[in-house]
């Protein structure tokens, strides 16, 4: 059985995150659809969401009168990115397949001329540029089926944040004072 405090707070920053995330995406997509490629914004909003999730985990800490084990800790922060992306996954799909279907093709465009450029850049070969641009044509990044495989992908990625975060915010307790 999961603590109160545990699925609460992680409940709770799992819908802070989500709401985040579609606001930024929301914002993105109002203010300049090239920004999904920008590479800084996305450190910015990865530095962000670390923020949040270091509160998470502190404000738990906290509440649990510093007494966290390494799988409260994980299952805290499992349970908040979990929500995060089921609700950004959710926004992401509504955006790019209902509301603004012509988007996802704007953005594979921007994708193709990001990815010529860039390896142009590192000296790439015609050969590999025109490979990459057939395998980018044939795919559809923003579609319900790859939103939904990316999700899966960020919430492994995020685990192996979270394992981390999880070792750092433990509390060092032995076993005894479990009993």
């Amino acid at each position: 059985m999961i603590n109160e405090i545990i699925k609460r707070n992680g409940i709770t920053f799992g819908i802070v995150i989500g709401i985040i995330s579609a606001l930024i995406t929301a914002t993105i997509y109002a203010i300049d659809i090239n920004l999904f490629l920008s590479v800084w914004l996305g450190v910015i909003i990865f530095g962000l969401y670390l923020i949040v999730c270091i509160v998470l985990l502190k404000k738990t800490k906290k509440e649990l009168n510093n007494v966290f084990s390494y799988k409260e800790a994980f299952t805290t922060y499992f349970i908040a990115i979990l929500i995060g992306i089921a609700i950004s996954t959710l926004f992401n799909i509504v955006l790019f397949n209902f509301i603004d279907p012509s988007a996802k093709d704007t953005l594979k465009e921007l994708t193709a001329k990001y990815t010529i450029e860039m390896m142009q850049k590192f000296g790439a070969t015609a050969s590999s540029i025109n490979e990459a641009l057939s395998k980018l044509k044939e795919s559809n990044p923003y579609s319900i089926v790859e939103l939904l495989k990316g999700s899966i992908y960020s919430i492994v990625f995020s685990s192996i944040i979270g394992l981390i975060m999880a070792a750092i915010f433990k509390s060092n307790t032995t076993q005894q004072e479990y009993k």
